[in-house]
């Protein structure tokens, strides 16, 4: 009888540590999330809004476009107000095109941004790409920034693809288009990782991130990136789409790639529905971690999918209004009961796996289903502790849960240990 397969993830891959703004990436720090505005720079209002509720969401980084003057003069703007509402957000400046310019003609967004992203594909073009790359990293090493340098699929480097084409047709070619394109992706991200050392930019302040739109592509380049590289990597699928298909497709891209113990920052890169909330990115990408073991954000709500026993919709309910709160209070609980990430919650809606689903968790409750009897079993810490009746069953559950987090986490709970 052979034994069972393990699936636990593999080792993290040793990569080398970057700072950015304090925040910790690479080197063997837990993955940090990172998420991207859409609002328009100049407009330091709306900016400083999305940017404030993204950070409040657990965004660890913040992408910001800087694609012109106006922008750039916004950047230390922004810094400065965040800073004023407590929140020392570091914020990435996303740069196309004219991101040497912007950096020499704005010193204060240079000084004010925790680092810049730039696209070998599009910093510049014919014999002024390699000058305009090096302004910005020479930037870089002024200021003491780090890099990523950000490949991307759609706008990949033309004079480096059709050499490779040329050389894989040269040599009969054994490679199929999309070999070579990925081969691309990859050969642009070092050798341009390359050119950033030369000219001084230390190792310990670059990352690298490969962006294209398909699931088997993301694992591939990852996958090459990490055998020929040392360099921090940061995770994204692009143009994932909006809604579940985005979900289910970064997911499973970035899924396969971290149990590879590939990846030290991602983003969940979500279209938003019109007017939809731009954290949902954030959410996602903190789920996709927590569900897979790797980082603890917030406690764990299970809650059973219904079925025809469960013709209530009282215990679905439940269970989203007490995520929902979770959720809501945690950047004030994280201070102030620290520990309570680890926190396991079971709202359950019949007999059948309730009262055993509830024993796990730290409190849990079984809502009674279709027929049962009008009664609601409470379970704290795996015993049953007491049982609600009544109209106010949820009300009364919510507060159970609120005293269980002070008696288990607050300061009183710290003292008597």
């Amino acid at each position: 009888m052979t034994s069972p397969r393990s699936y636990d993830p593999k080792p993290r891959r040793a990569s080398v540590a970057v700072e950015v703004g304090g925040v910790i990436v690479g080197g063997g720090a837990p993955v940090v999330v990172q998420s991207m505005t859409n609002t328009d720079t100049a407009d330091v209002d709306a900016t400083v809004k999305q940017v404030a509720d993204l950070f409040r969401s657990g965004s660890e980084l913040v992408r910001i476009t800087v694609d012109r003057d106006e922008s750039a003069a916004a950047v230390p703007k922004i810094r400065e107000r965040l800073l004023r509402l407590g929140m020392d957000v570091p914020l990435i400046g996303d740069f196309h095109y004219i991101g040497h310019k912007l950096l020499a003609d704005h010193p204060a967004c240079a000084e004010a941004l925790a680092k810049y992203r730039i696209n070998p594909g599009n910093v510049g073009f014919k014999d002024k790409k390699d000058k305009q790359f090096a302004d910005i990293i020479e930037m870089a090493i002024r200021y003491n920034k780090p890099v990523r340098i950000g490949v991307n699929w759609g706008s990949l480097d033309q004079e480096l693809l059709t050499r490779l084409m040329d050389e894989n047709q040269k040599a009969g070619s054994p490679l199929s288009a999309r070999d070579v394109t990925r081969e691309t992706v990859v050969q642009s991200a070092l050798l341009s990782a390359e050119l950033a050392e030369e000219i001084g930019l230390p190792r310990n302040r670059i990352i690298l991130s490969a962006k294209v739109s398909q699931v088997q592509d993301l694992i591939a380049i990852y996958s090459m990136l990490s055998e020929r590289s040392d360099h921090a990597l940061h995770l994204g699928l692009t143009e994932a789409g909006m809604g579940s298909k985005g979900i289910v497709a970064s997911s499973a891209a970035m899924g396969y790639v971290l149990q590879q113990g590939i990846g030290d920052t991602i983003r969940v890169s979500l279209t938003p529905e019109p007017n939809g909330d731009r954290t949902r990115e954030v959410i996602v990408a903190q789920e996709l971690l927590q569900v897979m073991g790797f980082r603890q954000f917030l406690p764990v709500v299970a809650a059973c999918p219904g079925c025809g026993r469960t013709t209530s919709t009282v215990f679905q309910e439940l269970a989203q209004k007490i995520e929902q709160d979770l959720r809501k209070n945690m950047p004030v609980w994280r201070e102030r009961y620290p520990g309570v990430e680890a926190l396991n919650v079971a709202v359950m809606g019949c007999i059948v796996n309730g009262p055993g689903e509830s024993k796990h968790a730290d409190i849990g409750i079984s809502l009674p289903g279709t027929g049962e009897t009008p009664a609601a079993p409470v379970f704290i810490d795996g015993q049953k502790a007491l049982t609600l009746r009544g109209p106010k069953i949820a009300e009364e559950f919510e507060s159970l849960v609120i005293d269980y987090i002070e008696k288990r986490f607050g300061k009183g709970a710290a003292a008597a240990e």
